[in-house]
Formats: C-alpha cells, sequence, structure tokens
C-alpha cells in the first residue's frame, strides 16, 4: 500500500480543523447569551460548509484508499457524499434568507439527510479497518464525535477535536503498510 497521498493527509487535518473553528464562532457567538445573525454565526458557517465540502472529498479519497473497492464502498461514499450535500444545503439556507425561502429542503431530508454523511464515512472506516489500512479506534472515535454532536451542538469544538484525533491515522507520512491482526486494536 502507498503511503497516504498529500490529498487524502491535507483533507484529514484541514476538514475536522475547519469544523473546530466552526465550534469555536458558535460559542464566541453566544458569549453574550444571544447566537443570532452576525460576523461571527456567518464566519463560523462558511467554516462549516467548507468543512463539510472538504469531508465529502475525504470520502470519495477513502473509498480509493480501498484494496479492491466494491459495491459496498461504492454505495458509502455516495451516502456520505449526500449526507455532506444535505448539510451544504441546509448551511446554506442558515446563511440566505432568499435561498432558504427559495429552496427549502422537505422536512424529513433536512432532519435525516445529513446523517447518510457520518453513515456512510464509518462503513468506509470498517471496511478500511477489515482491510487493515485503519486502527479500530478510527470509526470509534469519529463515531464518538458525531455522538456528542447530536446529543448537543455546545459539545461542538470538543467533537471537532475528537475527530481530528481519529482522523490522525489518515494524516501519516510514511508508507503504513498492512496492519498486523493482533495490532489492529484500539491500541495501535
Amino acid at each position: 500500500m502507498a503511503p497516504n497521498s498529500v490529498t487524502v493527509r491535507r483533507l484529514a487535518l484541514a476538514a475536522p480543523v475547519l469544523l473546530l473553528l466552526y465550534g469555536i464562532l458558535r460559542f464566541a457567538d453566544g458569549l453574550d447569551g444571544h447566537r443570532g445573525a452576525g460576523p461571527l454565526r456567518d464566519a463560523g458557517h462558511l467554516a462549516f460548509f467548507a468543512g463539510m465540502a472538504l469531508f465529502g472529498l475525504l470520502a470519495v479519497t477513502l473509498r480509493g484508499m480501498l484494496p479492491a473497492p466494491g459495491r459496498v464502498a461504492t454505495a458509502a461514499a455516495v451516502a456520505a457524499v449526500a449526507g455532506v450535500l444535505c448539510f451544504l444545503w441546509v448551511i446554506t439556507g442558515d446563511l440566505s434568507t432568499a435561498f432558504r425561502k427559495a429552496a427549502p429542503p422537505p422536512g424529513a431530508l433536512r432532519a435525516a439527510g445529513p446523517m447518510l454523511f457520518p453513515l456512510g464515512v464509518l462503513v468506509l472506516f470498517g471496511l478500511l479497518v477489515a482491510a487493515r489500512r485503519l486502527p479500530v479506534r478510527t470509526p470509534l472515535l469519529f463515531g464518538a464525535g458525531i455522538a456528542a454532536i447530536t446529543v448537543d451542538l455546545d459539545l461542538l469544538p470538543f467533537a471537532a477535536v475528537t475527530i481530528l484525533v481519529a482522523l490522525a491515522p489518515l494524516r501519516r507520512v510514511t508508507r503504513p503498510g498492512l496492519l498486523r491482526p493482533r495490532l489492529a486494536t484500539l491500541a495501535h
């Protein structure tokens, strides 16, 4: 297996860092006791938009990291990208009242569509763990980060750091090779 490409390494760093920036800006926006329209909210949403777009690209590159990507990997990548597109649709509506009025997402799509993103990525991570390309901790930590966001949006900075740690194996420069079965555990 070749070392992780520069693209994978950069996406695995930039996407969660932008999510962290969104969480920090969201926190700062609420320091006055009110979150609302303003420069911090808009800057945070732009960071969120860019981060989600990068996560979509990362999902596509994860599929390419599999030794023999098949239908399941393709379906997972498509689901992740569809979830990202739902996120981008909702974020754009949050940033633009005109867009929200002109193209409101259906209620079910607004609520459930974005969940396709973590579902697809978790399947891709599972396939990469099964192929011994990632340690088990990657999908576990990613899932914990997503769960934290789902529980309370105020946990977004914590969740972003958790996801940043989860993606650390994707930022390796050295040739990772195959993980030995005994090392494909939480300790690796």
